[in-house]
């Protein structure tokens, strides 16, 4: 794949207002600040949505990686400027990672990793979750591929997101792991559990976000803000047209408003009487005055629309998990069901992603 030309300038800096001293020569009032932020490595990118977060706060995203090629080619369709690599971390393991990140960001630079391991393992509404699910691996590999790029580049910061079962009992150990793995790399580590809800999302969607940031820039990392936005169903997605029912040979370009407004068909019994669906988990039926669960979809447990007689579209989700209407969801209509449910909602992305740039930008060099 050829790679697009990147601008990898080094750090500049900001040269505050002067006054005069007593003797006449020029003080500055403070220090000069740090400007150009690192640059970020996307681990276990899926769609894009934390990266989306980092972006629009300015931040240069040059290389995505991830398992699901579907994944991947939605990313590049909307970072157009970033590297995306369809590839198995475990299997590309640190040294793999390392080649593709001295391919796009030249040795020696500051960057910053972000990624949210796949949570299947640690998730609560799974009933079969074990504490040794190989996928709990997944965090100790990151910390490997953090430690490994840190002997290359300066890592600023490192943010990572995970389901709230990951503090459960059975899993605590890893979680402690990985605390403590990441205060050994020397960076000073904050743990936050947000609520999408407090984000502008209206949906009901709890998250562990651990920001840890390198130990030398002495920076104090401020709350991700809270943002105002659509609170409940109707407030997202009230007043849409019917969305086109799954089958072959369907172009995007036919459906209604957006290329992700398509669902499946209804054939349970259930829905030619919508009274009759109150719930369990492959028929959670939402209501239009209270805000999303969790989206995070099984197989054929995509949430009931509020009217009861259909599945949510893509397009609905999507909404619900706070995209833009310019971001399009590549691949068939299972893999975009996994990629809307694996995403970070954009707003709390780039809450998350303000945060960690307003203490960057304070750092007197």
């Amino acid at each position: 794949m050829l790679l697009r030309n990147l601008d990898h300038k080094s750090a500049k800096l900001r040269t505050t207002p002067q006054h005069r001293g007593a003797e006449g020569t020029a003080v500055p009032k403070t220090a000069p600040l740090l400007t150009e932020l690192p640059k970020i490595v996307s681990l276990f990118s899926g769609a894009g949505g934390l990266d989306l977060g980092f972006r629009q706060q300015g931040f240069v995203i040059p290389l995505a990686i991830d398992f699901s090629a579907a994944a991947i080619q939605t990313h590049q369709r909307n970072f157009k400027d970033t590297h995306g690599v369809v590839a198995d971390l475990v299997k590309l393991g640190p040294a793999g990672v390392l080649d593709h990140v001295t391919l796009t960001i030249p040795r020696g630079e500051r960057i910053g990793i972000i990624g949210g391991p796949p949570c299947q393992g640690f998730s609560r509404g799974n009933p079969n979750s074990r504490s040794d699910d190989p996928r709990n691996e997944l965090p100790s590999l990151y910390i490997q591929i953090v430690r490994s790029l840190r002997k290359h580049y300066t890592v600023d910061f490192v943010v990572f997101e995970n389901v709230l079962g990951m503090k459960d009992k059975k899993h605590l150990p890893t979680f402690h792991a990985l605390l403590a793995d990441l205060k050994g790399l020397q960076f000073d580590v904050t743990e936050n559990e947000l609520c999408s809800l407090e984000f502008g999302v209206p949906q009901n969607r709890r998250r562990i976000i651990l920001t840890a940031m390198r130990n030398g820039l002495n920076c104090e990392l401020p709350p991700p803000k809270k943002r105002k936005g659509p609170a409940t169903v109707k407030d997202a997605i009230a007043g849409l047209p019917e969305p086109v029912f799954f089958s072959r040979g369907l172009s995007p370009s036919e459906f209604p408003v957006h290329p992700n407004h398509w669902t499946m068909k209804p054939k349970s019994k259930r829905f030619t009487n919508p009274v009759a669906i109150t719930g369990g988990r492959s028929f959670r039926r939402l209501s239009w005055d209270k805000p999303s669960p969790t989206i995070a979809f099984g197989h054929r447990e995509i949430h009931v629309h509020p009217e009861g007689l259909r599945r949510l579209s893509i397009y609905e989700a999507m909404i619900l998990q706070g995209f833009p209407k310019s971001f399009v969801l590549e691949g068939n209509l299972s893999e975009q069901v996994a990629q809307i449910s694996n995403a970070v909602p954009p707003p709390l992305a780039t809450s998350i992603a303000a945060a960690v740039k307003t203490a960057l930008t304070k750092i007197s060099v």
